[in-house]
């Protein structure tokens, strides 16, 4: 029987979820143990993956030739940009002003996940790319409320400041729908190659790791 998108998406999801050793960083940051400059980092690295990012879905947008799937896209470009803004109180309250933003070289271990997702926006098939992203995506908004939470009663920070984290803690059931909607207009079409797409999450999750192992380092 042929699957739904739902179910593909599911599936990909618990398929692709990261082991729970993955992130040593998050669950130091959930006990107040990071250091501020280890946060500030983490809103250096930011300020370089989010615009890169964005970029990525609009070319990934503009590339497919399927409504829903540009559709996706669009809606991440979006995204992109309202958690562009929301990033500036959190790197202020971190201790990031504009000098050490210019000065900062960003780390290679850090970027290799914006560039994965360059990669996929100049290679993959925009459907796979879509059933890649959203499985890495609930991962990642786990630790974003983490995050959030520790932030608030760790650290002192206000609700602006942690807006960037709350953002993407926050359920999506425009962009799930969204997705759900893109894959099924591409399944209908037999355009998915599941196993490049899981290939493609597969790679995402460890450049993700590989992002807070990198600023593990730093503590």
């Amino acid at each position: 029987m042929t699957r739904t998108a739902t179910e593909l998406l599911e599936t990909a999801a618990r398929t692709l979820a990261p082991d729970p050793h993955a992130n040593p960083l998050v669950p130091l940051i959930a006990r107040g143990e990071a250091s501020r400059d280890v946060l500030a980092t983490l809103a250096l690295e930011q300020r370089w993956v989010i615009p890169a990012d964005r970029t990525a879905f609009l070319h990934l947008a503009q590339r497919t030739q399927e409504p829903d799937v540009a559709a996706f896209f669009e809606t991440l470009v979006e995204g992109e940009t309202l958690a562009g803004q929301r990033l500036e109180s959190f790197a202020a309250a971190s201790g990031v002003d504009e000098a050490r933003s210019r000065a900062y070289d960003p780390l290679p271990g850090c970027q290799a996940y914006p560039a994965c997702i360059a990669w996929l926006a100049l290679n993959a098939s925009p459907a796979d790319a879509v059933v890649a992203i959203t499985a890495n995506f609930s991962a990642w908004g786990g630790y974003c409320a983490t995050i959030a939470k520790s932030l608030r009663i760790h650290y002192g920070f206000t609700s602006d400041d942690c807006a960037f984290f709350d953002f993407f803690a926050e359920p999506s059931p425009e962009l799930d729908r969204r997705a759900t909607a893109a894959v099924q207009a591409s399944l209908d079409t037999g355009g998915i190659d599941e196993e490049q797409a899981y290939r493609y999450g597969r790679l995402l999750q460890s450049y993700e790791s590989l992002f807070w192992t990198t600023l593990l380092r730093l503590t």
